[in-house]
């Protein structure tokens, strides 16, 4: 199992006040969806991180769990990212796709009371230990309407392939030709 999830690993997370969870608020507006991202080795073929993008009616945040894109622009409280706008969202896919991974990115729609059901349980779920990505976005998926054939599981592509089979999900890949160190892409984000 360590292999298999090795990028799920960082380290511990600085708490941000209420207030600036507050105030990086971003609304995106319907359709509300939960998006799976999984991150897979270009070598192997094996997962190596998961994390949910939702959009809820009340903000569109990332799950992120035991995650390893940190920005200053971006606002981040016990793995949950704030402030998801479109240049985070390019920002946040293109800093894990790179010359050794590429991202599957898997859309649902769902109604906007389960994506806030979904926010509320990201919010309380407290930052994930390292090698718990797929775990902690699992724990999440099960408890919510129309997702009752995911199971729990440590696997992002198990997940990925339980996502997939969900009714209703759009996928694309992105690939990037960029050097293995995602720090890179990070730096020169200028947002």
């Amino acid at each position: 199992m360590p292999g298999a999830v090795a990028a799920c690993a960082a380290g511990p997370r600085d708490l941000v006040s209420p207030e600036e969870v507050a105030a990086a608020k971003y609304v995106h507006g319907a359709p509300y969806s939960i998006t799976l991202l999984t991150m897979i080795n270009n070598r192997t073929g094996g997962g190596a991180h998961s994390s949910i993008m939702i959009n809820a009616p009340s903000q569109r945040v990332i799950f992120d769990p035991a995650g390893s894109v940190r920005h200053p622009r971006i606002v981040e409280r016990e793995d949950v990212l704030y402030g998801v706008t479109p240049q985070i969202v390019d920002f946040y896919e293109r800093a894990h796709a790179r010359e050794t991974y590429h991202v599957v990115i898997q859309n649902k729609p769902v109604p906007g009371e389960v994506a806030e059901q979904a926010l509320r349980l990201a919010e309380a779920k407290g930052a994930a230990p390292q090698a718990f990505c797929s775990n902690y976005t699992s724990s999440i998926l099960v408890q919510l309407p129309g997702f009752d054939s995911i199971r729990p599981t440590f696997f992002p592509k198990k997940l990925m392939e339980q996502y997939g089979a969900l009714p209703g999900v759009t996928e694309r890949k992105l690939f990037e030709n960029d050097a293995d160190d995602k720090q890179i892409a990070i730096d020169a984000f200028q947002g």
